[in-house]
């Protein structure tokens, strides 16, 4: 992000008056997200032509460098598929239009699906697609280690533990749980639950002692082998989807987004469960659940059709036509008219994630902001800390102090 610079204006104008504009549009993704975002795209011209599109998909691994490239060169596209680690830095530095000076239309997206976009009261982003964090189980490991699937209306973090090495034991599986304390979103649920935040507008919103207090219960759940050996851990990191040890059936839960329910029953040609994380009081409702956005759309502040880019967004997200192309592979559509339009073309795996985002609504609280600038490499730099805690090379305090000076000194706020 060093090449981000800030950006002027909205650029030159909103398009011809005949119609005409011609917009650049990039995202990353996977093979049925390109299929989807082209089919979309070519659906979309063909009923506006006047509007050409310019694609440019990419790959998440190169996906920043590019955009950041661009815009310091004052190239960024039009329309740009953005994520909640990084809208802060854009939208702080001026690269990104304010979407509702431009007419988006949220107006049918269900409450609390809108504020993950806004920065300091400004809309940067308009949420694609919504999501929550979740642990998916694999029940056949359950039942192979002759356990009922854990109540995920009751379980407090220590259920979850005793859980975890009851069925690795059970299962001999390397891991109970995966990716519990290497999740921001998990350490985000345990300081909500806990009165704080992993951010506030003026900076981090928890201290050394509350990052101690984590480390110290990833320990505990490493002794008492929830969560495998500290190899196992540190292997697992660099793990891709599809070799992840859910998707391989070496560990009975692991920690996902809920979009990502459906990648995970074709990798592993299982059917996974949705489990809600844990609380500290064992019930539901104390979980400070929230919805997130899989990602946003956002509009560069330099196009020079902020109108027609902001009309092809309010289409994406507003109609019918689209909302049929693109499904829930982005996460379940926002907007609650074409989510019912289109509940029953839904994939089995994207229907259970759509009955599991309204199950938890009574049990949502307020919708974290943004990471601030700085912010989107708190969880690489929290499990890079928790790695010398498991390999025994520093103590839980000397590793939250070391993970709060750095993700502090990152902050450009």
């Amino acid at each position: 992000m060093t090449g981000l610079t800030a950006c002027g204006g909205s650029g030159s104008g909103g398009g011809s008056d005949d119609g005409s504009a011609a917009l650049t549009f990039t995202w990353w993704g996977n093979e049925v997200r390109n299929a989807n975002t082209t089919e979309a795209i070519e659906a979309y011209t063909k009923a506006n032509p006047g509007v050409t599109i310019e694609p440019q998909p990419g790959e998440w691994n190169s996906y920043w460098d590019r955009l950041a490239t661009q815009t310091a060169g004052n190239t960024s596209p039009d329309i740009i598929q953005m994520d909640m680690a990084y809208i802060s830095e854009y939208g702080d530095r001026g690269a990104l239009l304010d979407l509702e000076e431009h007419g988006i239309d949220t107006s049918k997206f269900l409450p609390g699906t809108v504020d993950s976009g806004r920065i300091d009261g400004t809309l940067y982003g308009v949420n694609a697609g919504i999501n929550t964090p979740i642990l998916m189980a694999n029940p056949e490991l359950f039942e192979k280690a002759g356990m009922d699937m854990p109540d995920d209306t009751t379980w407090t973090w220590d259920d979850l533990m005793e859980i975890a090495a009851e069925v690795a034991k059970g299962a001999d599986l390397d891991f109970g749980a995966s990716s519990v304390f290497s999740a921001d979103s998990m350490f985000s649920a345990f300081l909500r639950q806990n009165g704080k935040e992993l951010f506030t507008p003026e900076g981090l919103g928890f201290e050394v002692a509350d990052a101690t207090a984590w480390f110290d219960m990833m320990m505990r759940f490493f002794e008492a082998g929830a969560i495998g050996t500290a190899a196992q851990i540190s292997e697992e990191s660099t793990k891709t989807l599809d070799q992840s040890t859910l998707a391989v059936g070496t560990g009975a839960m692991q920690v996902y987004w809920s979009n990502q329910v459906e990648a995970v029953n074709n990798a592993s040609g299982k059917e996974m469960a949705l489990l809600r994380f844990p609380s500290t009081t064992g019930k539901a409702t104390d979980r400070k659940a929230w919805y997130k956005a899989s990602m946003l759309w956002s509009v560069s502040s330099r196009t020079e059709e902020p109108e027609a880019a902001v009309a092809l967004i309010n289409w994406w997200m507003n109609s019918t036509e689209s909302g049929m192309i693109n499904l829930a592979e982005r996460g379940i559509q926002p907007n609650t008219e074409v989510q019912a339009a289109i509940e029953g073309e839904l994939s089995p795996a994207q229907q259970a994630v759509s009955k599991f985002i309204s199950d938890i609504e009574p049990e949502l609280a307020a919708t974290p902001i943004a990471p601030l600038p700085g912010g989107g490499t708190l969880g690489a730099v929290m499990f890079r800390y928790q790695t010398e805690v498991l390999f025994g090379r520093t103590s839980t305090a000397d590793a939250a102090q070391g993970f709060v000076d750095e993700v502090t000194s990152n902050l450009t706020v």
